[in-house]
């Protein structure tokens, strides 16, 4: 989960930090654009054909640093990444849908 030294603060009022989150977004598929420049050992494709960032065997990004929770290659992260605003409406809405599926006992779904 991405902490404090590897994330912005949130930039509204009332919206929770990674260090309060399920870090949903962790665990989201990170499609990888013609711009990206990751590395091998981090990526694979989906049967679908996307090359994707890859995971771990719980379902995290492998860039995910396991001992302090934040990415790994947050310097050179991919493009949708970078992106990903936290505390903005795309999280807040990914925020909303884990918790109401979770609630209702949905798993959170990997594709």
């Amino acid at each position: 989960m991405p902490t404090s030294a590897t994330m912005p603060a949130a930039t509204e009022a009332g919206v929770p930090h990674c260090a309060s989150c399920d870090a949903v977004c962790c665990r989201m598929t990170v499609v990888l654009q013609a711009g990206d420049r990751i590395a091998g050992h981090l990526t694979e494709h989906t049967d679908a054909g996307l090359h994707v960032m890859a995971r771990d065997e719980f379902g995290w990004c492998v860039a995910v640093d396991p001992a302090g929770g934040g990415c790994s290659i947050y310097e050179s992260r991919p493009e949708v990444c970078r992106r990903f605003e936290m505390g903005g409406p795309y999280c807040q809405a990914v925020r909303e849908d884990y918790a109401n599926r979770n609630a209702r006992g949905i798993p959170l779904q990997m594709f």
